[in-house]
């Protein structure tokens, strides 16, 4: 209890640990089927979250999967490049009460991993002869809310006999 009778929340620590790329693969279609002319590439990005515990106290290993797929927009059977990559960080995480701390795992954590996972993207794309790809801000508030409310609409299906 804090002097004036009021409850004191405790104070949030986050830390980063550490950030990595836990596996990656970039594949340059266009380049190995010999593509000819002008194409006008269209990109899907599907993104993926996982979190879990680890053994040392206090420790959370958050990954953010990316799967990245370009076509050409005339012919959307022709691939142009796909990549998939799966980024983590480690945090050291205090203070986040238990039933705020799987959203705390899954909004602000990717959060703080989301630029350095798009300069990644960019340089990836660049490098394997594409403009840089620079991906728009994840709304990962939002990501959550429909994976809750997914969730929700499963366990609402009842079984048909």
């Amino acid at each position: 209890m804090a002097e004036n009778g009021a409850v004191e929340t405790p104070q949030v620590k986050l830390n980063v640990i550490n950030q990595f790329i836990r596996d990656m693969s970039f594949e340059n279609i266009l380049a190995q089927k010999g593509v000819q002319g002008e194409v006008t590439p269209d990109v899907n990005v599907q993104v993926n979250l996982d979190a879990k515990k680890r053994a040392a106290e206090n420790q959370y290993e958050v990954a953010i999967k990316l799967a990245v797929t370009s076509v050409n927009k005339e012919n959307t059977a022709e691939k142009l490049f796909l990549m998939e990559i799966d980024y983590v960080g480690i945090f050291n995480i205090e203070g986040v009460p238990e039933d705020q701390l799987h959203p705390f795992l899954l909004i602000e954590c990717p959060r703080l991993l989301f630029p350095f996972l798009r300069r990644i993207v960019s340089d990836v794309t660049r490098d394997g002869g594409f403009p840089p790809l620079n991906l728009e801000n994840i709304d990962f508030m939002a990501l959550y809310r429909q994976e809750l409310m997914r969730r929700q609409a499963e366990e609402n299906k009842t079984p048909v006999s």
